[in-house]
């Protein structure tokens, strides 16, 4: 099938573009995304970041925010008028509302052991107990873990597992009793 007509010259440079205006223009468009969905919401593309943010109730810059003090004579403020300059109005409160409250969240549990690991530790337990050079020395020990490294893969399996471990030895002091 033939091709287009026009579409076999090369492209020619286009001296007439203005690139400066081009790439402050796609720099505008591809304004850096906001990860976070409440302020994303609330944010309003006609005002600056600082205006968006003192809106919010949240601050730009933190040293402005919380000023370091710097050691000097104590001196008397007056109030002038009954007004406190340096107070603004949170408009959009529910934003700090919504972020306070996903913060207070307890955090979800993401350290997790793979299950080879868990019944490996398993099967130690239940095979030698607390003797960690038999441990060392059993068939099952394919990559040679001296009792010191067997011992910490236990405490950690204690430290990520503290129930199911304490419901595992529980068994095998029922299983032991039971075979007495």
């Amino acid at each position: 099938m033939p091709k287009a007509k026009g579409k076999n010259r090369r492209q020619k440079f286009g001296y007439s573009v203005n690139r400066k205006r081009l790439n402050r223009q796609s720099r505008k468009r591809a304004v850096p995304r906001i990860e976070c969905s409440h302020i994303r919401h609330a944010w309003d593309r006609t005002k600056s970041v600082s205006q968006n943010l003192a809106e919010m109730g949240l601050a730009a810059d933190p040293n402005k925010a919380i000023p370091i003090r710097k050691r000097q004579l104590p001196v008397m403020e007056m109030e002038v008028d009954g007004q406190d300059k340096g107070k603004r109005v949170v408009q959009k409160p529910y934003v700090l509302d919504e972020l306070e409250y996903e913060a207070s969240l307890p955090e979800k549990k993401s350290e997790t052991l793979s299950r080879d690991l868990i019944d490996y530790v398993q099967y130690m337990v239940r095979s030698h107990g607390e003797n960690y050079k038999d441990m060392a020395r059993d068939e099952k020990n394919y990559y040679q873990d001296t009792p010191k490294q067997i011992k910490g893969k236990i405490s950690v399996y204690k430290r990520f597992y503290p129930e199911e471990f304490q419901a595992f030895t529980a068994s095998l002091q029922k299983v032991k009793m039971d075979q007495q």
